[in-house]
């Protein structure tokens, strides 16, 4: 399940494809902790930043970026940038991680990975 996690141009199955999901997610969630708490202390954003799964700003717009650099870092590592039906599947996951939620993004992003050559 958690074999070749880093490696974004792998074909995974189902399962490894879920083990994809919860690493990088677990990684988004520190690293967007980590974001938002220096951003917040060097004075870059003010207010309250809150917790990740409140669905602050700060958290959405640092998921829909983590959403778009991985899903493009997947298509290019796996040279899916030609296939137009990959690259809608990316920009759905963005708009989902940016307008819904950024776990349904991560969600597109997942399923991106079981996509072969």
């Amino acid at each position: 399940m958690f074999n070749n996690v880093t490696n974004l141009a792998h074909v995974r199955s189902l399962t490894g494809a879920f083990g994809f999901y919860i690493f990088h997610t677990i990684l988004l969630v520190g690293l967007s902790t980590f974001l938002g708490h220096y951003l917040h202390a060097f004075g870059i954003i003010d207010g309250v930043v809150g917790g990740f799964f409140e669905g602050g700003s700060i958290h959405t717009l640092i998921g829909a970026g983590w959403v778009m650099v991985l899903s493009s870092m997947i298509l290019s590592g796996k040279k899916l940038t030609n296939d137009m039906m990959a690259v809608i599947l990316a920009v759905v996951g963005i708009y989902l991680a940016y307008s819904v939620n950024v776990l349904l993004g991560m969600v597109v992003v997942g399923y991106l990975t079981t996509l072969g050559k």
